[in-house]
């Protein structure tokens, strides 16, 4: 499935209407073949998402595959069980993780690798 051209132009104000938020990654999490971090909370994520996805419906996430975005922080993709597994293992005694999120990355993905096509900052926290 090849991902649609699509014109970021104008965001109509999206991110800039969201606050900055902080988040917390306590525990990972798999998708077949994929390690991750889940976000605590998770809300500000999904906001954001269902945002984007309204301004640009021509270029739904993950290209319309999944029914459900699940908020994620990937961490290894493409590598055997067993590298996750030791991935996992190394990253239990630093978390939790905490982090301020005041922007938001655009990524397209080119059938390898995911590239950052655009940055856009979020609004002051009230």
């Amino acid at each position: 499935m090849r991902a649609p051209r699509v014109t970021v132009g104008p965001t109509g104000g999206l991110p800039s209407a969201r606050p900055a938020f902080t988040v917390r990654f306590e525990r990972c999490h798999r998708f077949p073949g994929v390690l991750y971090l889940a976000p605590e909370p998770d809300g500000p994520f999904r906001e954001l998402t269902e945002a984007v996805a309204e301004r640009w419906p021509e270029a739904p996430p993950f290209g319309g595959r999944f029914d459900e975005v699940v908020p994620h922080l990937t961490v290894a993709q493409g590598h055997d069980e067993a590298a996750l597994a030791d991935a996992e293992a190394a990253l239990v005694d630093s978390m939790p993780v905490t982090a301020r999120v005041s922007s938001v990355a655009l990524l397209v993905h080119d059938g390898t690798r995911w590239h950052e096509r655009a940055s856009f900052a979020l609004g002051q926290a009230p």
